[in-house]
């Protein structure tokens, strides 16, 4: 990828070429929408450098990716050119579609950089056919700031969950959500076929845990919502990885970095301790020590 195709990462909006966490969590929500997009008309508001909606464009009928950035726009119409995608610079609170025009909205990771949420969800719904749906993602307070005693700059106004819980009753009565969260797992599948069951397993307290519930709270909620009674369309449990294994890759850099560190200063120490004992060296540095 030559570097006038990629965009800068701001640390407000994401790019394929970040690493880590980000790329696992960003990646995994529009992965996820295949089976609720094909053949249908998607917008996916707040599009940023047009990642995603270049991977929706290879399941929906059509799709348009809207930004208030005019340089994240023009970036996303030089890096994905394709026949049933297009991009439109645009404030997501002032849409320039008809009423009843998609049949599905896509809102990653908006709504926290908004003060204006009712009149969000009212745009969404605008836009939206009376049978189409939302799907939604935000994080949750909880998780993502009081409990990391995390503050982020580009965050306007993040919601507890039972705040967004409200928030999506006023406009679509029929929801499911999704939690959301990078975890550690071994896997282990069959190698003759194709995985068709997922079997979960969660250790605590030196016992495995009883019932296969995902006992993590969520750093994120994704939501489908509707005006009508959804069909079950996702997994229960929908995991998503890279063949690459990215995360796994940094973690193992980090730490063989960090054991190659702590071995130079073991090392050093050693050396340490034994000009300490020298002489002329030894006096000089317990004086060194003193000052």
């Amino acid at each position: 990828m030559s570097e006038s195709q990629t965009l800068e990462f701001t640390g407000e909006r994401f790019t394929p070429e970040c690493q880590r966490e980000i790329w696992y969590e960003h990646m995994h929500r529009y992965a996820m929408l295949e089976p609720v997009i094909k053949g249908k008309t998607v917008l996916d508001a707040a599009c940023g450098e047009g990642y995603g909606s270049h991977m929706l464009s290879q399941w929906a009928d059509s799709v348009v990716g809207v930004d208030i950035d005019e340089q994240a726009i023009t970036h996303a119409h030089k890096r994905y050119q394709i026949d049933n995608l297009e991009f439109k610079q645009s404030d997501v609170l002032q849409l320039p579609f008809a009423d009843d025009h998609f049949d599905v909205v896509v809102s990653f990771e908006t709504l926290e950089h908004l003060a204006e949420h009712e009149a969000l969800l009212t745009e969404f719904k605008r836009v939206l056919k009376s049978d189409g749906c939302l799907i939604i993602s935000t994080p949750d307070k909880a998780e993502y700031s009081d409990k990391t005693g995390f503050d982020n700059a580009y965050h306007v106004k993040e919601l507890y969950q039972h705040e967004f819980k409200d928030l999506l009753d006023q406009f679509f009565p029929e929801q499911q959500w999704f939690g959301q969260k990078l975890a550690f797992f071994s896997s282990l599948w069959q190698l003759q076929k194709q995985p068709q069951t997922v079997t979960l397993k969660t250790y605590a307290e030196e016992a495995l845990a009883d019932g296969q519930d995902v006992n993590y709270s969520p750093m994120y909620y994704v939501v489908v919502a509707s005006q009508q009674k959804l069909p079950a369309l996702f997994s229960d449990l929908h995991l998503f990885t890279d063949v690459d294994e990215t995360v796994y890759a940094h973690y193992n850099e980090m730490i063989r970095e960090y054991i190659s560190v702590a071995e130079k200063f073991v090392a050093l120490n050693d050396k340490h301790e034994a000009w300490k004992k020298h002489p002329i060296w030894g006096r000089i540095i317990r004086w060194l020590e003193k000052k």
